[in-house]
């Protein structure tokens, strides 16, 4: 019997394409509660293994298993609007959900204020802001990101990322990161899975950090461009996104 947590379970998954192996039996399990990070190169798989667990393609090989009744919501990689196109974040939100709920979601992430901005206007940040909003409309079970943090600048990936762990904490919803590297990681990941058309290595982040498939894989400085980034709010930003010490203390970021 799969554990009361447990959200998906894909087991031995494998597919071609052109008589190329794009997953070669591959396993992934998520759990309420919990954040994995999906990591690995450009063309590993991570796309086509996305679009298996969200049912929009079916594997040649293994089992997929999903909680009766899941709910996903999903952040995609890319949103293309047209910037003549006079679409305000209100009306992006209504065309997923009707009105009563936008307000809440938007303040959850932080961006209430964005409400009657055009999306075209958005940066990358808020834009994100805007499209996690989105998928929580659905009142998911399971959030699936998919490069969330692309178009996003240092400062805000940490805030984004803080964002994430809140939403996991309050909602108790597990949560899928898909990314193509793993330069900053959570410290509330629990498991990241570095896939190259197979699993190379998983683990948790520091675990991951040191495992020599994950080192052949993303070379010889990846060590160095792994972040495991911790947050001791012990500190304010300014207006510019620097930070502001306070009771005497200033933060610092592990990278």
């Amino acid at each position: 019997m799969p554990s009361s947590q447990l959200l998906v379970d894909l087991t031995k998954i494998s597919i071609e394409f052109d008589n190329r192996k794009i997953l070669q039996a591959v396993d992934l399990s998520l759990n309420a509660g919990e954040i994995v990070t999906l990591v690995g190169p450009n063309g590993s798989g991570k796309s086509t293994l996305l679009k298996i667990l969200l049912g929009l393609v079916r594997p040649d090989a293994g089992t997929i298993w999903r909680r009766q009744g899941l709910t996903i919501g999903y952040l995609p990689q890319r949103l293309t609007i047209d910037p003549v196109m006079p679409l305000t974040v209100d009306r992006l939100m209504k065309l997923t959900r009707a009105s009563k709920d936008i307000d809440e979601v938007l303040l959850e992430v932080n961006a209430a204020h964005l409400k009657d901005t055009p999306v075209a206007r958005l940066s990358g940040g808020e834009l994100q802001r805007v499209l996690l909003a989105r998928a929580l409309l659905r009142e998911p079970d399971l959030l699936v990101l998919d490069e969330p943090t692309q178009g996003v600048d240092f400062t805000g990936e940490i805030d984004l990322y803080e964002l994430i762990a809140r939403i996991r904490d309050t909602r108790g919803c597990g949560v899928l990161i898909v990314s193509h590297d793993l330069h900053l990681v959570m410290s509330s990941t629990d498991q990241v899975i570095c896939l190259n058309h197979h699993v190379c290595c998983s683990g948790a982040p520091e675990a991951v950090q040191r495992n020599p498939a994950y080192l052949d894989l993303f070379g010889p400085r990846a060590a160095q461009g792994l972040a495991v980034y911790t947050h001791a709010h012990d500190h304010d930003h300014d207006m510019r996104g620097d930070v502001v010490a306070t009771d005497g203390h200033f933060h610092s970021h592990t990278h």
